[in-house]
């Protein structure tokens, strides 16, 4: 077989590929085997009539066709493996030239890995914010925890914010009832935002046996992005009350003496988590700069399968009613037009991300074993709330167990840049953020991806 790429643009390769038919006979005599299995020739049991005989009764385009077939993926993966040739995506085949008992001949097209000129990667320097921690912050972490040992208590007057109430809701759309809409005995604090717009402002105010009524806008099911007519009643009205926060609470809600120590405790979980944030923001901005100082050629077919997939996922929440999607994207104020332009311009910056870190790997030598993997596997199941096994599986049966090994190895690629960055706080003091990337100089150090992945998961934590 005789095989050469030619390089079409920085981001796809034609492969031509050559292969005289004697080493086709391992595939002529699959194909011949494959027909006599489906085809009942008189006088021979099923699979043992002779290739011959085969031909003379259903021609030989069939056996061509069969061998053709199979053989083209198989030689084309052959033909990579010998130009180490770096693919993205499938290949596009034609059969350029066919001469029975002669040659196949035949293309690929395919998008490949383009070549990516690195920056220096030990002279980027970036800067984050400083650590500033209030006392109300402080309180606001005790009032928290205060909340949690707090009891409801019923009470006769009309509803304030922060209440808990019970509610019976229905909505109607044109005058017709929306049953999803509707529910009775919903337990909600006033102020937590955690239902319809609107909802909020309609309780404050309202008195125990009140019904009140307001307009929103549907955010899901079958009236998506339709204006609803909402009715709430309220059936009770609770306040919560909150312990003393003094020395006796400070014993009950944890293992400290003092309300002083509890506090300094909490002043100390905060700055860990705003140093963790440091941390994020650090690894965004080297990120970024890095973007921003390296040419990154995109390939245009995976971009696009980028963008089908975001697509996919976004319409998918609306069980892909396309309609309904529109009027969701209508109700937030944004148009179909420049959801699609948001959708590209994450996509490419998604594409050129993956290539980038997969440059920086290649050139640090990244590799990752199996127990970084099985770390990445068990803090994923954990986050979609499944079984390691299960989410294995998933994963297999999807194809992406390829995918969560290069995402582990991109993180660790991208942590190994961090490491090894200048990063300062606002007032220009250097940050170390060993903590959290490891020490460049160690060898078993964490997985950077999954550091990476846990300090932005806490980091969202401190901010909600």
């Amino acid at each position: 077989m005789k095989s050469t790429v030619e390089q079409l643009s920085p981001t796809r390769v034609k492969i031509n590929v050559e292969v005289p038919f004697d080493e086709l006979k391992p595939n002529f005599d699959r194909a011949y085997n494959k027909i006599a299995q489906q085809v009942r020739i008189p006088g021979f049991r099923p699979g043992k009539a002779p290739a011959r005989v085969l031909e003379s009764r259903i021609g030989r385009a069939p056996v061509l066709d069969e061998v053709v077939n199979e053989a083209i993926p198989a030689k084309y993966l052959e033909a990579v493996q010998a130009g180490e040739v770096r693919t993205l995506g499938r290949p596009e085949f034609e059969v350029t030239k066919l001469e029975d008992k002669d040659v196949l001949e035949f293309t690929a097209e395919v998008d490949v890995r383009p070549e990516i000129t690195l920056p220096d990667l030990s002279g980027l320097s970036v800067s984050v914010d400083d650590i500033e921690l209030k006392d109300e912050e402080v309180d606001e972490q005790l009032d928290e925890l205060r909340a949690r040992f707090g009891t409801l208590t019923g009470v006769q007057r009309p509803a304030q914010n922060g209440d808990f109430v019970s509610i019976d809701l229905s909505a109607t759309v044109d005058g017709e009832e929306v049953p999803d809409a509707s529910t009775s005995g919903l337990s909600y604090e006033i102020g937590s935002g955690q239902l319809v717009d609107g909802i909020d402002e309609a309780l404050v105010g309202a008195e125990e046996g009140e019904t009140r009524t307001f307009t929103t806008k549907l955010m899901a099911g079958d009236h998506a992005g339709r204006d609803a007519d909402v009715s709430v009643t309220v059936q009770s009205i609770k306040q919560r009350e909150l312990p003393e926060a003094d020395d006796e609470f400070a014993q009950l809600a944890s293992e400290f003496d003092t309300l002083d120590e509890l506090k300094n405790d909490l002043r100390q979980r905060l700055t860990r988590m705003k140093r963790m944030q440091q941390g994020v923001q650090a690894r965004d901005k080297v990120l970024e700069t890095l973007l921003e100082s390296t040419e990154v050629p995109l390939p245009e077919n995976v971009v696009e399968g980028e963008v089908e997939n975001r697509k996919h996922d976004a319409v998918h929440q609306f069980d892909h009613d396309e309609d309904a999607f529109a009027q969701s994207l209508e109700a937030e104020g944004r148009t179909l037009d420049e959801f699609n332009a948001e959708i590209r311009t994450e996509s490419e910056k998604a594409v050129a991300t993956q290539l980038l870190l997969d440059t920086i790997a290649d050139q640090q030598q990244v590799n990752v074993d199996d127990s970084e993997l099985t770390e990445r596997i068990i803090y994923q199941a954990q986050r979609y709330g499944i079984s390691p096994d299960e989410y294995v599986q998933r994963a297999q049966q999807s194809g992406q167990l390829g995918a969560i090994y290069a995402d582990v190895r991109r993180g660790k690629a991208l942590a190994s840049v961090v490491r090894d960055a200048t990063v300062t706080d606002a007032s220009g003091a250097e940050i170390d953020l060993d903590e959290f990337f490891g020490k460049a100089e160690a060898d078993s150090t964490p997985s950077g991806a999954d550091e990476e992945s846990q300090a932005t998961e806490k980091a969202s934590a401190a901010d909600q």
